[in-house]
C-alpha cells in the first residue's frame, strides 16, 4: 500500500505537523553528518594512499618583499631546469626520493649560483622532508590536503610566500608555469591508485546536504 505524504500532512493538526517537519529535519541533518563523516574518513585514507605515491617540491622565499619573491621564482626555474637534465626520467617514486636525498648539495650550489648572480648573500638549505600542503588543482587532478614528502628548498630566514608544486609524477619539469597535469603523468598515478581512488582526484566534486526524506515528500 502507498503512502500518499499529502494526505498525511493535510489530515494532521499543526502541532503534529510541526513535530513531522522537525523528524525530516533532524533525518536530514543525521543523514548529511554520516555521510560528511564517510566523506572526511575516504580523502583520509585517499591523501595518505596518494602521498607515498607522490613527490612535490616546495620554495620558501625569503620574505615577502619584491626582490625576494622574485628570486625564488629564479631559484624555482634554475632547479627545475637543473633536475630536467639530470634527474633520473625513469624511477619510480621512492628512486626518486633517494635521488633527491643523495643530490641536496648539488641542488644548493645550484640555488647559490643563482643568489649570488642576483647579488644577495642568502644562505640556501634543501632537504627531503615532510610538510603539510593544503589542497591544490592541477588542471582537472585534485590533490587532497595533508602531509606529504618535498623536496624543499629553503632561502634565507624562510619567512616569505612558497611556491610549490608536485615534482613526481613530472609536473612542475614538463610546465614550471601553468598548473597543468600531463597525460603521462595521470597515467602514472592511475597505475598505483584503485580505480575509485583515481575517479576521486581527477573529478572535482561539491558536497551538497539533502534532506532526503523532504526530497521524497516533495
Amino acid at each position: 500500500m502507498k503512502v500518499n505524504m499529502k494526505t498525511i500532512w493535510k489530515s494532521t493538526g499543526w502541532e503534529k505537523r510541526v513535530i513531522f517537519l522537525l523528524s525530516l529535519l533532524c533525518a536530514g541533518i543525521l543523514t548529511g553528518i554520516l555521510s560528511w563523516r564517510m566523506d572526511v574518513v575516504t580523502s583520509k585514507r585517499l591523501q595518505e594512499h596518494l602521498a607515498d605515491e607522490v613527490l612535490r617540491f616546495h620554495v620558501l622565499a625569503n620574505s615577502d618583499s619584491d626582490e625576494d619573491q622574485n628570486l625564488k621564482l629564479q631559484v624555482r626555474d634554475a632547479v627545475l631546469q637543473y633536475l630536467s637534465e639530470v634527474m633520473p626520467q625513469d624511477s619510480d617514486v621512492e628512486e626518486v626520493k633517494m635521488w633527491a636525498r643523495e643530490h641536496t648539495r648539488e641542488i644548493e650550489e645550484v640555488s647559490m649560483q643563482v643568489i649570488e648572480n642576483s647579488h644577495f648573500d642568502y644562505p640556501v638549505n634543501a632537504a627531503v622532508t615532510t610538510a603539510y600542503f593544503p589542497e591544490k588543482t592541477y588542471g582537472e587532478v585534485v590533490f587532497p590536503a595533508g602531509n606529504y614528502e618535498a623536496l624543499r628548498i629553503e632561502i634565507g630566514a624562510a619567512k616569505g610566500h612558497n611556491w610549490w608544486c608536485v615534482l613526481y609524477p613530472s609536473v612542475c619539469i614538463q610546465d614550471a608555469t601553468n598548473a597543468v597535469f600531463p597525460d603521462g603523468s595521470k597515467e602514472k598515478l592511475s597505475h598505483v591508485l584503485t580505480e575509485e581512488e583515481y575517479s576521486q582526484v581527477t573529478a572535482t566534486s561539491e558536497f551538497k546536504v539533502k534532506f532526503y526524506f523532504w526530497e521524497k515528500w516533495k
